[in-house]
């Protein structure tokens, strides 16, 4: 399905074997969440989203790992930024701000989609679905 819709709004995209059930456990380990329904589907389909020059439209499971320990550990950040706990960011906008879910009560409640700006802290809803938000981001329907 995820292959199938992202190929239906361009062709400019490639995508990796799927991730496997360790590396979705990582990431509910790591980051304490559990993913949310529409990504853990599209994770079954592929470990990540990419273009032609191997940018990132959706992360692998690991670089979602890596980048929202950084994000939750880094002691600079943590002097300056509100705290990212409750957010789990799954794609970079390329400017250095930041797509994600909101985490409330432990768990990722609904499939609204967010962006973190990395100049003024601010978390602005952006998108209602992670369909919406790839579509909106492909095709510049969506605008940070």
């Amino acid at each position: 399905m995820w292959k199938n819709y992202i190929h239906s709004i361009s062709k400019e995209y490639n995508f990796r074997d799927p991730a496997v059930e360790s590396e979705i456990t990582q990431i509910k380990e790591e980051l304490n969440v559990e993913l949310p329904e529409k990504l853990l589907g599209l994770y079954d389909e592929t470990n990540g989203v990419f273009d032609r020059f191997d940018d990132s439209l959706i992360w692998s499971t690991q670089q979602i790992v890596e980048e929202n320990l950084f994000y939750r550990n880094d002691e600079e950040y943590k002097n300056i930024f509100m705290p990212f706990d409750h957010l789990l960011f799954f794609a970079p906008a390329g400017n250095g701000d930041l797509f994600g879910y909101a985490i409330l009560n432990g768990h990722i409640q609904k499939d609204d989609i967010y962006v973190w700006d990395h100049e003024d802290d601010s978390r602005r809803w952006i998108a209602s679905s992670l369909e919406e938000f790839i579509k909106g981001w492909i095709t510049s329907e969506i605008s940070i």
